[in-house]
């Protein structure tokens, strides 16, 4: 993402392939070999909490993912896949989300710095986690908030209630009672 300031930013981002849930690790103007390393030790704490484990990742070929970013994952019992070379469709559902967060949220702002970023970023996974619809999960987002989508004959707009997020540039809806 390049700034107002016409300085490039990075983010760190994965997908859990199953659920479609992103987890956003770090956003920086340089990334090394070693901030990227980092960024997997703090994204294994928190894997390591859950009950179901993590048996592969998938990522391509760029030289920051070096040999002790894959030996983290190793470690933890996951079996690190490269995608083929040049071959962005391998790993489509990570060039799926780079090309959403874009249309719908970074290519309609103007982005100051890395803070700014971070902040919107974030609340953008949130709204992708917790309210986004995915075809693929049957409408449903990928930590539903236990409500199953209800049929549009049977919404009366009197109980919808709109929320507004990154100022306006999303708008989430729920029914009331």
């Amino acid at each position: 993402m390049d700034t107002v300031l016409l300085k490039r930013l990075y983010v760190l981002f994965f997908i859990e392939l199953d659920t479609r849930k992103v987890f956003v690790t770090g956003v920086t103007a340089h990334p090394t070999g070693a901030w990227v390393a980092q960024q997997a030790r703090n994204l294994s704490h928190e894997l390591a909490q859950r009950t179901q484990p993590v048996r592969f990742l998938i990522r391509d070929w760029d030289t920051k993912f070096t040999a002790s970013f894959d030996e983290v994952f190793r470690s933890e019992g996951i079996r690190v896949i490269r995608t083929p070379i040049r071959a962005p469709r391998a790993n489509a559902f990570a060039e799926r989300f780079v090309g959403t967060v874009r249309r719908e949220c970074l290519d309609r702002m103007l982005i100051v710095g890395r803070r700014h970023l971070e902040a919107v970023v974030h609340e953008f996974v949130v709204h992708y986690n917790s309210h986004r619809p995915h075809r693929s999960l049957g409408q449903l987002p990928p930590q539903p908030k236990n409500t199953a989508p209800t049929e549009p004959e049977n919404v009366d707009p009197s109980r919808l209630q709109r929320t507004n997020r990154l100022g306006g540039l999303i708008h989430e809806y729920r029914l009331v009672a």
